[in-house]
């Protein structure tokens, strides 16, 4: 029998003489494993408790799962964690109730749908079915100003009432993180406010749509978002969302065939973003639609009208042209030019190139974000640029160059590669090790699609279309997700690499090569094996 079983078959033991000591049924609650997506029925393995090393100021997570043999409603409490006089309060430690959504895997559209645990739900007490398991995700947000040692304390799950105790410790070092707005990482995770009026059927802009969305954004904030999303055109991707985008700013051409534009919706879209902490970056998509087509309401007949043309024609010209100049003149009026950019979406490089030209027409200092693979007549002309995780095809010196040059260079997944994703059936250590690869290998950030751009109902069902499940999404309408959970860990870990870093210690950059190195290895198939490389990885840093 090797140590690792032999681990496991103590672990197992432990839980049930703890089952049997209290008196309880055959409910169980025992600790499992972050990296794991717990079956909606199969009996959980038992793991030892989890080990939780964190710096200050850093949040760390754990699994445990609930498991009923009858119907139950059960609660979850945790104690103060301590370390001698000191004092990890239980106001830190939250918790969520995993829900199952409904997923089919990859390749395999409609077909091996299946029940994955993702969802999230933050909620005193929760019932479980008889039969069923109930995963329970703990968080620990360590404050800032934490003195270093190991903390021990207790969660329960209580129920018909009995509990069940469980011991949790973290040993918190002498290093601190950052708050999340000091973050480096550029993270560039989409809006769709569209998707939040229907959904919560709200009028759009009102205050009761910006107060159903201000829980989610600042989910957003507290992993260090940057960006803000706002679509400038109608449609920008072709209605590829089950709610379309529509333009923020409305269009107007007069009977003498000048413009006027209202920019009401966008500034209160781009207010309230700045106003929960999204402060960095406008991103304004896009002049170069999916659909090549562009809508104004025409003063001479009363009707909307579209215009369809590319980017190279004279009418793109005659209708982009005068909106940006007029756009330009808006965001400086504002005090938002500078932190704005004109984006541009997987285009082909020709209408990339030609459509930059209007835009730099419009004006010079326009910056311009587009989610391109690397060619050389378009990289040096973007502020911010994003490549597809599965690209190797940048090279370093290009990428140490526009570090140097403060320009943002990212990665970014869709809905490729196989492996690592975020999709609801991917493995949850994929999430983690999207940030480490991009530090590996010399990117400052992630871009992703969605944040939420929800489909019909994605609290029961994450499919949509022809995309993978849960490609539409990062966070639920009332709630995060394993998904997203993970993913922060992972911004975190990009964090601590850079902080230690900067120490110009030797020693240590010598080690954090060597921890990085499996990450910069393009692995887009199981092969991968996120869970133990990002385990070593995150071992590793924490003794640094």
């Amino acid at each position: 029998m090797n140590m690792t079983h032999k681990t496991t078959m103590a672990a197992v033991i432990a839980a049930a003489l703890l089952i049997l000591s209290q008196g309880i049924s055959a409910q169980t609650f025992v600790w499992g494993s972050t990296d794991v997506r717990y079956d909606r029925n199969a009996a959980p393995q038992a793991c030892a408790a989890p080990a939780l090393t964190a710096w200050k100021g850093e949040r760390v997570s754990a699994q445990a799962v609930f498991s009923a043999v009858s119907d139950v409603t059960v609660s979850i409490t945790a104690s103060d964690l301590k370390s001698g006089r000191n004092v990890i309060p239980a106001s830190c430690i939250s918790h969520g109730f995993v829900e199952y959504v409904i997923t089919d895997w990859y390749g395999k559209l409609g077909e091996n749908v299946s029940l994955q645990p993702d969802r999230l739900v933050n909620a005193d007490s929760f019932t479980v079915a008889a039969g069923n398991n109930c995963p329970v995700w703990f968080t620990v947000q360590v404050p800032q100003g934490t003195p270093a040692g190991k903390y021990k304390g207790t969660v329960s799950a209580s129920f018909d009432g009995k509990s069940i105790t469980l011991p949790l410790a973290v040993t918190v070092t002498g290093r601190t993180l950052p708050a999340p707005e000091e973050w480096s990482f550029h993270l560039d995770l989409w809006q769709d406010p569209y998707a939040f009026a229907r959904y919560f059927n709200v009028p759009l802009w009102s205050r009761e749509h910006f107060d159903a969305m201000k829980p989610m954004v600042e989910k957003y904030v507290a992993a260090g978002g940057k960006v803000i999303t706002a679509s400038i055109i109608r449609h920008p991707w072709n209605c590829q969302t089950y709610d379309p985008y529509e333009s923020m700013v409305a269009k107007q051409k007069h009977l003498d065939g000048s413009w006027t534009y209202d920019y009401s919706v966008f500034d209160r879209w781009v207010e309230f973003m700045l106003s929960c902490g999204v402060t960095e970056q406008i991103d304004c998509y896009t002049v170069v639609p999916w659909g090549y087509e562009f809508e104004y309401f025409d003063i001479a007949s009363s009707t909307v009208k579209t215009i369809a043309c590319n980017p190279g024609e004279q009418a793109y010209e005659d209708y982009i042209l005068p909106f940006l100049t007029d756009l330009a003149k808006h965001l400086k009026a504002k005090g938002w030019f500078e932190k704005t950019c004109i984006a541009m979406d997987e285009r082909p490089m020709d209408q990339l190139i030609a459509a930059r030209k209007v835009v730099q027409k419009a004006d010079p200092d326009f910056r311009i974000q587009g989610a391109v693979n690397y060619s050389p007549e378009v990289v040096d002309i973007m502020y911010d640029i994003s490549v597809g995780y599965s690209y190797s095809n940048l090279p370093d010196e290009v990428k140490w160059q526009r570090q140097r040059d403060n320009l943002v260079t990212t990665i970014y997944t869709c809905c490729n590669p196989e492996h690592p994703n975020t999709f609801t059936f991917s493995p949850l250590a994929e999430s983690e090790y999207i940030p480490l690869s991009a530090a590996a290998r010399g990117y400052g950030g992630y871009l992703r699609w969605a944040l939420f751009s929800w489909p019909e109902d994605p609290c029961k069902d994450s499919r949509f279309g022809n995309w993978l499940s849960g490609d539409t999404y990062l966070l639920y309408p009332e709630g995060s997700s394993l998904r997203f959970e993970r993913l922060v860990e992972g911004i975190q870990d990009f964090e601590k690499i850079r902080i230690l870093c900067e120490t110009g210690d030797r020693k240590i950059n010598g080690k954090l090569d060597a921890i990085l190195a499996p990450f910069r290895e393009i692995v887009t198939d199981d092969a991968i094996n996120a869970a133990e490389t990002v385990a070593k990885a995150k071992a590793a840093i924490n003794r640094l």
